[in-house]
């Protein structure tokens, strides 16, 4: 009745970030990234990929998050996007929103900010510009389509 539980603890690591280590910029990845040290700056997973990102609880990242696959253990302090799967570990701490697809949260983990479900293939709003003959000289705002 109750399957063995997959997690991503055999994931491969590719990157390791230790504890005591700054960054200071952007970071754009694949495949798996450890995350002991601080991050100033997005971190980024390439596009297409399948990467994952586990924050450890010593570590601290301050800038946006966009991974498909994430364990978080540590401090955030921007949004969150997880296209795949959003694990938030017991002393995990967002202070941000946190966009997911399907998403673990225990208990002690924190969000300072909402959490919104984006299913996957969910598209953004389609922005539509008006093409109509304006002779006036003046340019048409872009119109959000609902």
């Amino acid at each position: 009745m109750f399957g063995k539980k997959k997690g991503f603890s055999a994931a491969r690591i590719d990157t390791l970030v230790g504890q005591g280590t700054e960054i200071n910029g952007d970071l754009v990845f694949s495949g798996g990234l450890h995350v002991d040290g601080k991050i100033n700056g997005n971190v980024v997973a390439e596009e297409g990929s399948a990467a994952l990102l586990i924050l450890s609880e010593f570590g601290r990242i301050e800038g946006e998050v966009k991974v498909p696959n994430m364990v978080l253990n540590g401090k955030i302090v921007g949004d969150v996007y997880g296209s795949t799967r959003v694990e938030l570990a017991p002393k995990s701490r967002i202070k941000g929103s946190v966009y997911y697809n399907l998403i673990e949260m225990a208990i002690g983990a924190e969000v300072n900010g909402g959490l919104v479900h984006q299913p996957t293939g969910a598209q953004q709003p389609k922005r539509l510009e008006d093409k109509s003959n304006n002779r006036s000289g003046t340019t048409a705002e872009p119109v959000t389509e609902s």
